[in-house]
C-alpha cells in the first residue's frame, strides 16, 4: 500500500444560509471557488488531476445531475477527467478524502482532489420532496428523526444539562473568534466575489461567527425542538453555505512538494439513528483500537459540533482534553455545509498539526441515520 499524501487545500468563507452572503450565489460556483484555489496551493495543473471527488448530502437541484462533474468544468478541468459525487450526509466530506486516499493507496491513480458543496439555501434540509417509505416510517421511524430531536435525545439520555450545552456553544465562539482575529481560518480561506441582489460583494471571512456570545446570553434562548428541551439555535450548527477541496496524492507523485501531511486510516460506524450524535465515540474508538494508538497519543481532535449536546456527551465519554479539541472553534460557530465539513476539519486539522509541529490528528463526526466515521491524520516530524 502506498502513502497517500494531503498536499494543500482550501475552502470558501462559509456563509450564513438563507440570510446571508452566499444564499443567491450557485453551489457550483461555490465548489469551483474551492478546487480551483486548491489546484493552485498545490500546484497542480488541472489536466494531471485523474478524478474529483465531492460530497453532498442533499444532491439535487442545483445541486444535482452530478454536482461534482458540473464543478470540474468550472474549475476548468478538462473533459478528460472524470468526477462523481458522494452522499454519506454529514460525512460526505470526509467520505471523499477517505475513498480517493484508498485508490491512491492501492495504485490506481496518483493524483486526485476531494471535498464537498453544499448550499443550505439552495436546498433544504431533506430536500425538496422527501418520499418516507410507508413501511419503514412506521415499523422504524427512528430512520428518519430529525436531527433536532436526536439531540434532545441525546441530551435526555445521557443527562447533559443546559449549562452544559452553552458553556460548550460559548467557548466554540469564543476560540473561532480568536482563531479568525489572529488569521489562522484565513489559512484555509479562499475569497469569493458573488453578487447579492445585484450587488457586488466580496466575501473574506466566515460570517456565521458571533463576536460577544457569552453563557449568559445563550441562557435566554428558548428551545426549538421541544418546548421543554435544552437544544437552542444557540448551542447548534447553524445552515450553512460553503465548499472546500484537498489536493491528494502517492507519496512518489510529491515532486519535491512538503505535503500538510497523510491520510492514514478511515473508520465508519453504526448506531441507534434515534442518538445518532455519539456516533463520534464507537467510532474514534475502534479507529484507536485498530491503530494501536490512545486518546493521550493524539495531538489534535477535530469533532464536528453538530450539536453541543452530542459535543458534550462525545468529549466526556471519550475522556479528550478541552486543549485538543477543536481549538480554533467548531461548527456551531463557524458553520456546517453537511457535504463539505468532514473535508474542512481535514483542511483545519492539518494547518493546526503544522502551526504546533503536533504529529497526530483525528477527525470525527456523527452521521445522519445513525452513523459515525472517524479518520486518521499524521504529520510527518
Amino acid at each position: 500500500m502506498r502513502e497517500v499524501a494531503i498536499v494543500e487545500g482550501a475552502r470558501t468563507p462559509f456563509g450564513r444560509a438563507i440570510k446571508g452572503s452566499f444564499r443567491q450565489t450557485r453551489p457550483e460556483d461555490l465548489g469551483a471557488a474551492a478546487v480551483k484555489a486548491t489546484l493552485a496551493k498545490a500546484g497542480f495543473a488541472a489536466d494531471s488531476i485523474e478524478d474529483l471527488a465531492l460530497g453532498c448530502a442533499m444532491p439535487e437541484g442545483s445541486q444535482g445531475l452530478n454536482v461534482a462533474r458540473i464543478v470540474g468544468f468550472l474549475s476548468g478541468m478538462p473533459h478528460t477527467v472524470p468526477a462523481y459525487t458522494v452522499n454519506r450526509f454529514c460525512a460526505s466530506g470526509l467520505q471523499t478524502v477517505a475513498s480517493i486516499s484508498a485508490r491512491i493507496a492501492v495504485g490506481e491513480m496518483d493524483r486526485a482532489i476531494a471535498g464537498g458543496v453544499e448550499s443550505m439555501s439552495a436546498v433544504p434540509m431533506s430536500g425538496f420532496h422527501p418520499q418516507l417509505h410507508p413501511r419503514l416510517a412506521v415499523d422504524y421511524p427512528e430512520a428518519y428523526i430529525g436531527m433536532g430531536n436526536t439531540a434532545e435525545n441525546v441530551a435526555q439520555r445521557f443527562e447533559i444539562s443546559r449549562e452544559a450545552q452553552d458553556a460548550f456553544a460559548a467557548h466554540s465562539q469564543t476560540k473561532a473568534l480568536a482563531a479568525r482575529e489572529a488569521g489562522r481560518l484565513a489559512e484555509e480561506i479562499v475569497a469569493v466575489e458573488t453578487d447579492v441582489d445585484g450587488q457586488s460583494i466580496t466575501l473574506k471571512h466566515d460570517e456565521l461567527i458571533r463576536a460577544g456570545t457569552t453563557e449568559a446570553g445563550l441562557a435566554k434562548l428558548r428551545p426549538v425542538f421541544s418546548a421543554t428541551g435544552s437544544v437552542t439555535a444557540g448551542n447548534s450548527s447553524p445552515l450553512t453555505d460553503g465548499a472546500a477541496a484537498v489536493a491528494l496524492c502517492s507519496a512518489d507523485a510529491l515532486d519535491g512538494r512538503i505535503p500538510l501531511g497523510y491520510f492514514r486510516r478511515f473508520v465508519t460506524v453504526g448506531v441507534e439513528p434515534e442518538i445518532m450524535g455519539i456516533g463520534p465515540v464507537p467510532a474514534i474508538q475502534a479507529l484507536l483500537d485498530r491503530t494501536g494508538l490512545k486518546v493521550d497519543d493524539i495531538d489534535l481532535f477535530e469533532i464536528n459540533e453538530a450539536f453541543a449536546s452530542q459535543s458534550v456527551y462525545c468529549q466526556q465519554e471519550l475522556g479528550i482534553p478541552t486543549d485538543r479539541l477543536n481549538v480554533n472553534g467548531g461548527a456551531i460557530a463557524i458553520g456546517h455545509p453537511l457535504g463539505v465539513t468532514g473535508t474542512r476539519l481535514v483542511l483545519t486539522a492539518l494547518k493546526e498539526l503544522g502551526r504546533r509541529g503536533g504529529r497526530f490528528a483525528v477527525v470525527s463526526m456523527c452521521i445522519g441515520g445513525g452513523m459515525g466515521a472517524a479518520a486518521l491524520l499524521e504529520r510527518t516530524l
